[in-house]
Parts: C-alpha cells; structure tokens; sequence
C-alpha cells in the first residue's frame, strides 16, 4: 500500500511533539508499505520553523519516511486568531502538496485541527480515493467547552463541518472507547467506527531507563521528582501545578519538572516568577528520543487537563508513557483514563483544577516510596497486557489493509 497522510504537527524522533504517526510510517516501511506524510514546516509546540525553504512545499527524507513540508505562517502562539491563519494557510499548502502522491491507495485525515483533515478530504476527492479521518480529539466539542469558540454562527459552522467529515470518511479511527460513543451520538454508524487505542512503545520506555543523567542536569539528585512533560496551552491546566508548587514550597525535598512549550509557556514562566517558586523548574522542550530518560528522572509524573465534559473522553498518551515507564501517575483528569488508571492500581486521581488535593496527595506520595514504586511496577504490568504499542500497530495495519481493499465495513 501507498498512504498518504495530512498531519500538520507530524514530528520525527529529534523533536518535541507527538511521534505516534512516525512511528507508524517506520512499522509500515518494516512491512513493504509506504505513508507519505504532509506536514507543515513549523514545530507546533515551539512555534518554530523546522526547515528552511524556498518555494511552497520542502521535500524531506527521514529515515525512510517521506515528508512534504508545506509552508505555514510561524504565528500559532500569537493568538487564536493567528493560530487560525495559520491553520487556514496550511490548509492550501497541504492540498497542493497532496496532489504530488496521486498513486496513494487512501488518505488519512486527522483531528485536531480539524482543517487539516478537511484539507485532507479535498485532496481524496481530487485524486478520487478513499478518505479515513483519523480523530485524536473532538473537535469543536473542546474548543466549545473549553470557550475558545463561542459565536453561535461559528459553533453551528464547525459541528457542520464536523458532521461533513464523519459522512464523506470511508473510516473512523478513534483512540479512545468515550470518542466512538460520541460520533455514534452524533448519528454515525457504530459499524463505521474504528477504536484503536495508542499504547506505548513497551521498548523505548522502560522501568530500566537510566534518568540519573537528567538528575544531575538538572540539580535532582536528592529530590523526590514531580515530572510534567507535554504540551504548555490552555487546555493543559499547568497554572494549576504552579498553584500545587507553591503550596509545597516549605518542603526543600519536593522539585516539580516541566518539560514542554506551547502557547502559555511564557506567560507560565512569568507566573512562577511572580510566585518566587523555588521548588520548580522549567526544563525547555525535549525531543522524543530524550523523553525515556526523562521519565526515568521522576518519581511521579503529572497528567493534567481543564475541567471540561469533553476531557473526560480522552486517552492522553503521556499517561500510557508513563505506565510503560513503570512510573506511578497522578491523574489531574476525570473520565475514561481515570478508569484506566485505577484498574491498573498505577496512579492516584486527584479533582481536576484542585490544587490543594494536589499539593497533599504529592506530599502523601514523598513519604511513602515503597507505595510510588509499587504502583509504578503495577501501571507497567497492566500496560503490558493491554497496551502494547506492537498489538495497537498491527491492528491499525489491519484497518488500512481493509480501506485500501475498499471492504464494507461489518
């Protein structure tokens, strides 16, 4: 098979972002197929351009994978008016490069944004092939509850797009169980919905990873290590973090670790610096090949979002990196990964936006590491038998093969 997919914030190894679609194109290659990625030419946590180019469309190889780099304006933390420029231009940028790949068997849309997936649609219509739409996250159900879009001409716009997307796909894919009840809800086919979790890769994150070298990078040798790695927007609640830090400022063994960008990054720096935290520190964005080690510096890892009705659908992947990592998680989240994290007996749950719960749960946690450990080896067991990134890849596998086939689904 040739697939072609539009993913504007496609990342290799050596950056920060999510990897899941490179690594994809590796297992494919492995196998005698090809995914020829669209992507933009701008890091989407950074906001930093990638490559440097003349003309629309940069061409990359990396590591056996085809990229299409199309240009897209460096202007995604400006604003969200900026942020929808920018995705607008990618939107044509994306098409024009797509329509390089005319002997691709299928393209791949995925959401969010969802513009990308719409311009991932175009180009299946032009080159007359089916169309999967991949969705990562609901959107504009989040943008909605989360308030970023509240003009009713625009809400009724983008459920109409929504709609559109899900009617013209051949295939959903979905990664979490919440996520296919609501495109049901949404009077899709259930038949229609694929639900494939991302796992994690049971390989590159290991209880074995050695994070003494990020320890002493950092000044940790001696702390009990709270770890938040991921993207630093809106939507990922980290002012409540700095809340918790504050309030654990009077214990010298507790250091709270932010790795990551994104939009609030420097407004999160100037609100640390406005609370004088001594107990925190903001380590920059890491690229993915850095992360196991990152993990393995900490004690307990934070996974933290708004308190939104949509955020309880979701499956956020750092969580199963933690698991796989053998890392205890303390889950700022309600919802469907709160069930999965309590049945694995991996983490605690604490309300989100609760940052006193927070600050006495982590305090909890630094006095009893016989718990944290135990946990942790709990988390990678259950990983282990219900999360590993191989079975989730082969099983994706098998949904390509059956749209590429053009197969009704059953």
């Amino acid at each position: 098979m040739k697939i072609l997919l539009v993913n504007q914030a496609f990342v290799s190894f050596d950056e920060p972002g999510f990897t899941r679609h490179f690594e994809m194109a590796k297992y494919l290659r492995e196998r005698g197929h090809e995914m020829v990625i669209v992507a933009s030419d701008v890091n989407y946590q950074t906001g930093r351009r990638i490559v440097e180019h003349r003309g629309f469309i940069a061409e990359q190889e990396i590591e056996g994978v085809r990229v299409l780099r199309g240009f897209m304006l460096p202007s995604l933390h400006r604003n969200y008016f900026w942020r929808i420029v920018s995705f607008m231009g990618f939107m044509v940028s994306a098409v024009i490069a797509s329509l390089r790949v005319r002997d691709a068997d299928f393209v791949i849309g995925t959401s969010p944004p969802i513009f990308q997936a719409f311009a991932a649609w175009v180009a299946a219509f032009l080159l007359r092939k089916p169309f999967l739409f991949e969705v990562r996250d609901l959107w504009p159900q989040f943008a909605i509850d989360m308030q970023v879009i509240k003009n009713p001409l625009v809400i009724r716009l983008a459920y109409m797009v929504e709609k559109f997307l899900y009617r013209r796909a051949a295939r959903i894919l979905v990664n979490s169980p919440a996520y296919k009840a609501y495109i049901v809800g949404r009077g899709v086919p259930a038949e229609k919905i694929a639900f494939i979790s991302y796992g994690a890769d049971l390989a590159m994150f290991t209880p074995e990873a050695d994070g003494s070298p990020v320890r002493r990078e950092l000044g940790l040798d001696d702390k009990f290590v709270v770890l938040y790695a991921g993207a630093m927007g809106q939507a990922n609640d980290v002012y409540t973090i700095l809340r918790a830090a504050q309030r654990l400022r009077d214990d010298a063994r507790i250091r709270f670790v932010l790795f990551g960008d994104g939009k609030e990054n420097a407004n999160l720096r100037a609100e640390a610096e406005r609370l004088r935290l001594p107990n925190l520190t903001f380590a920059g964005a890491a690229p993915k090949t850095r992360m196991p080690s990152v993990v393995a510096a900490a004690d307990v890892c934070l996974a933290i979002l708004m308190d939104i009705p949509g955020f309880r659908m979701t499956y956020p992947n750092k969580v199963f990196d933690h698991m796989a990592a053998g890392r205890a998680t303390v889950l700022v989240i309600d919802g469907v990964i709160r069930e999965v994290i309590e049945a694995s007996g991996g983490g605690v749950f604490v309300r989100p936006g609760d940052d006193a719960e927070l600050a006495r749960v982590l305090r909890e946690l630094s006095n009893d590491p016989d718990r944290v450990r135990a946990m942790g080896r709990a988390a990678r067991g259950y990983l282990v038998r219900h999360f590993d990134r191989r079975d989730k890849l082969a099983e994706t596998l098998a949904l390509f093969e059956s749209v590429a086939k053009k197969e009704t689904p059953q």
